[in-house]
């Protein structure tokens, strides 16, 4: 029997779009207010993101070297973090897929597709449902943040009816 895809269109990122379930950093972010630093040579935009971490664990810095994606993309794979939010910043102008869903239950429901501009990262916040790292522009080079402990820090729930993105262009 051939399983059905059901479709999402993703829609530009933005702080209030994605405001449920994390934070858009980003050097245009109206979220912070710009200080200017180091005699007046670099201007801050402080404290972007909501990290809340299980004090079990630490903040963790790694590197992540991922497959650029095509589009359409077809996924059935959602994961979760309990423990602490994941940051994800391309490093090379890369553009991100970033798929998230709210929660019923410990399922993920009603998924919904973000793309972001080569200048965006995010903070997917503790707990939140999401795809897996999905760039579709650049080398897929990314910094991540995340939480570093003893416990398993990771729940997925694969669906039996896959999803599909639907768009074939890079605009946002």
């Amino acid at each position: 029997m051939v399983q059905s895809l059901r479709s999402i269109s993703p829609i530009p990122l933005s702080s209030e779009g994605f405001a449920e379930f994390g934070d858009v950093l980003a050097f245009n972010s109206g979220d912070s207010e710009a200080k200017a630093i180091n005699q007046g040579q670099c201007i801050r935009l402080n404290d972007l993101a909501d990290l809340d971490f299980d004090p079990s664990g630490r903040m963790g810095v790694s590197l992540f070297h991922s497959t650029v994606y095509t589009l359409p993309h077809r996924f059935d794979l959602m994961e979760r973090h309990p423990y602490g939010p994941q940051v994800f910043f391309p490093l090379d102008l890369g553009r991100l897929l970033i798929v998230v869903a709210l929660d019923n239950k410990g399922i993920p429901i009603y998924p919904q597709c973000f793309i972001s501009s080569e200048l965006q990262g995010i903070n997917i916040h503790r707990g939140v449902w999401h795809g897996v790292l999905t760039p579709v522009a650049g080398t897929g080079k990314v910094i991540v943040f995340d939480w570093i402990g003893g416990q398993n820090n990771l729940e997925e729930y694969t669906f039996k009816q896959p999803w599909q993105i639907e768009f074939t262009r890079l605009e946002t």
